[in-house]
């Protein structure tokens, strides 16, 4: 392990020195990526992201990180988590669908405030993204994974505490800080309809290119979640720089479906501005972490996967009313 660390070590202070000759000094706070090249150029990939940036320390010596594959048998069912909630104020969701160079990103507007609370969360948490990653072949490019296995895709809705923290930044370097639910995608013949909003063709190819943004309004949060489900909960880590573990994730065990066009149209969107050469936004994900002894508890009895799951505790509460779909 000491030789591997070492060998990291000197690739990256060589490919440092070859950048001080190449051009000015990057900023530091967006010097990362998920691959270690682009464009022939060395941009720091997972295995460097806490040797380039003394506040990224965790991403290199965390022992709370994430992503993580789960083992089912590994869930410990908890009877007591309650239900999911999804406040709105009773309005539709607007803001911005943004390709960033490294995902697919939905910001929010800042009215309405949308929050989430219950399940494992102690505090309401507000939502501050949508982000999006997707690989470059179906069946990979989710990053966690369920008993070894990966989806198509995954959708994580990133919240910071509002009762605690004044802005997710704030809340990123605090305790209870932040929340993220991860909804896993598969291609399929049907297509999730919030999802279908953000991918049919006349939206996404308004952000082919990064920084290319696109608004649009009217947009049903509640649709994006399935009619029932059951979530695993465990403690851990933004998966991008600074890996803060300061992060509750939730992940529901009932995957949603897009078509294999809207996959594809993901696909073609660009890392980069049109004026470099073409290289696909997939395959941004973070590759998994060990769990190590971190607990994982379920609301679902991983004894009985047979079970449907049933009952108002398998259903998002909308503005605190349980749905009657």
């Amino acid at each position: 392990c000491g030789f591997a660390a070492r060998s990291r070590a000197l690739v990256l202070w060589a490919a440092l020195g070859a950048a001080a000759h190449i051009g000015p000094a990057p900023d530091p706070q967006d010097w990362w990526s998920y691959k270690d090249n682009l464009q022939g150029n060395f941009v720091p990939g997972p295995p460097f992201w806490g040797l380039v940036n003394a506040a990224w320390s965790l991403c290199a010596v965390g022992k709370r990180q994430s992503p993580v594959d789960v083992e089912l048998k590994r869930v410990l069912y908890d009877p007591f988590l309650p239900p999911l909630r999804l406040s709105t104020g009773g309005e539709k969701l607007r803001g911005t669908l943004y390709n960033t160079g490294r995902h697919v990103s939905f910001l929010p507007a800042p009215r309405p405030v949308v929050n989430v609370s219950g399940g494992p969360l102690l505090y309401s948490h507000r939502l501050s993204e949508l982000r999006l990653l997707f690989g470059a072949r179906d069946g990979a490019g989710s990053e966690h994974q369920i008993n070894h296995q990966g989806f198509s895709a995954e959708v994580q809705l990133i919240h910071f505490n509002q009762e605690l923290y004044g802005n997710l930044s704030a809340a990123s370097r605090g305790p209870n800080g932040l929340a993220i639910l991860s909804l896993f995608v598969n291609v399929a013949g049907s297509s999730n309809p919030f999802l279908s909003r953000l991918l049919n063709r006349d939206t996404i190819t308004r952000i082919s290119y990064k920084n290319d943004a696109y608004f649009l309004q009217d947009l049903s949060l509640e649709l994006l979640f399935p009619e029932s489900f059951g979530f695993i909960t465990y403690q851990g880590s933004l998966s991008t720089p600074p890996c803060s573990e300061t992060v509750t994730w939730i992940l529901i065990d009932r995957p949603l479906n897009i078509t294999s066009l809207q996959m594809h149209s993901l696909r073609l969107l660009s890392q980069n501005p049109p004026s470099q050469i073409f290289q696909s936004l997939s395959g941004n994900g973070r590759p998994l972490q060990p769990l190590a002894h971190r607990a994982l508890r379920g609301n679902r009895d991983p004894r009985h996967p047979e079970r449907r799951c049933r009952g108002p505790n398998y259903r998002l509460h909308v503005d605190g009313v349980p749905p009657g779909r």
